[in-house]
């Protein structure tokens, strides 16, 4: 079986889950299937996969919507798919590649839901009308695809919503996983003392971009009420759009000088180090507004550290309340309300950190159990087969 792993994100070039969820069912996969993956940027290193990339820059769209560029290179990627037997996308940068290929080649499409274009109309200010582009990718993609696989049974309610054409026999829910050999706990904490925190006080941290739907505002509005000994320590990539940026700088300059103990990281941190923030912190605090499943949430809980999270999308199939965590809920239009609940949650915390470690040990647990990338790499597997 010849399959085709299409993909905008592949390693080192990665900034979300989807990009994440990629890299490590590849690595599962390669065993059971023949396997390609097609990816969009500069060239990768050779790790012993098949990797091929298509640069996102076309000249002739140089002062073009970015999502021009985007379609250009799938049309790239498809002439890329000759002579597969299915081809598997992953968000809507890959989805219109898969799709030209099945009509192209008359081969199976599968499609991976990492987030809904519909559910996120936030982009619209980071993209404009190349936000009706995607839109329109991923619907065309969706609606024609042998087979959607949601990575969460919250995605695949979201995906029930948004495009009721999908048939029900061909929407499949197989999760994201999570590496718990690379993600465990780390003794070592010269990482966050160099970021500069103070080993004698607890923390709580953030990773992850800084877009609409990762929610960060609340969770700076959320941090003037923590305890006082609590520091933050923020690894928060680049804000999408000029507007967020200001937003956020702002407020980050409000806490900074209110409170001390607050750090922020812009640059990407390796995953190595990431790992220790994670296994010295007090929480994991995931403040989103929006999200499918959440792939930091389970890295975090396989570090044995806990985590305070919204109560959205797919979360809280990984977050066991009062188990592993605790789950904060959202109101669009009452906002104030999840950032009142992160503030107390930490609060909880802090005043009983025998409590936290109790809900890392048992988040550890959860996340080996439950999300091991070796059992959903077989079932993508049979999924394929069960399409040819």
């Amino acid at each position: 079986m010849h399959v085709g792993l299409l993909t905008r994100e592949f390693p080192p070039a990665i900034y979300g889950g989807a990009g994440v969820h990629v890299d490590f069912l590849s690595r599962h996969l390669q065993s059971l299937v023949d396997l390609r993956v097609l990816c969009m940027g500069d060239a990768r290193p050779d790790d012993g996969r098949d990797v091929r990339a298509f640069a996102e820059r076309d000249p002739r769209f140089s002062k073009a919507n970015s999502a021009l560029n985007v379609l250009s290179t799938d049309l790239e990627m498809t002439a890329a798919c000759n002579g597969l037997d299915l081809v598997h996308s992953h968000t809507w940068y890959a989805n219109m590649a898969g799709h030209l290929s099945k009509l192209l080649y008359g081969i199976p499409h599968v499609v991976s839901a990492h987030s809904l274009e519909p559910l996120r109309p936030w982009k619209a200010e980071q993209l404009g009308g190349g936000y009706a582009l995607s839109s329109w990718a991923e619907r065309t993609a969706y609606l024609a695809a042998d087979a959607v696989i949601a990575v969460s049974e919250g995605m695949a309610r979201d995906i029930r919503s948004a495009y009721p054409e999908i048939p029900a026999d061909r929407l499949h829910v197989i999760y994201n996983g999570i590496d718990a050999d690379f993600y465990h706990p780390d003794a070592a904490d010269d990482v966050p003392r160099s970021l500069g925190i103070d080993p004698e006080r607890p923390y709580v941290t953030f990773v992850g971009r800084i877009t609409r739907q990762k929610g960060v505002p609340h969770l700076l509005r959320a941090a003037k009420r923590f305890d006082p000994a609590v520091q933050i320590l923020l690894l928060a990539g680049a804000a999408d759009t000029p507007e967020l940026k200001a937003e956020t700088d702002a407020l980050i300059d409000e806490l900074q000088s209110s409170r001390d103990g607050v750090v922020v990281v812009s640059e990407m941190l390796p995953r190595e180090s990431v790992r220790q923030v994670l296994t010295h912190a007090l929480a994991f605090l995931c403040p989103s507004v929006y999200e499918p499943l959440g792939i930091v949430n389970l890295e975090a809980m396989a570090c044995e550290t806990a985590v305070v999270a919204s109560a959205v999308g797919g979360i809280p199939e990984v977050v066991a309340d009062g188990e592993t965590g605790y789950l904060v809920d959202y109101d669009p239009d009452a906002p104030s309300g999840l950032e009142a609940g992160l503030a107390d949650r930490v609060n909880r915390l802090a005043a009983d950190p025998n409590l936290a470690h109790r809900f890392g040990v048992a988040g550890r647990k959860r996340a080996v159990e439950n999300f091991d990338w070796a059992a959903i790499a077989r079932q993508t597997a049979d999924l394929y087969a069960a399409l040819l």
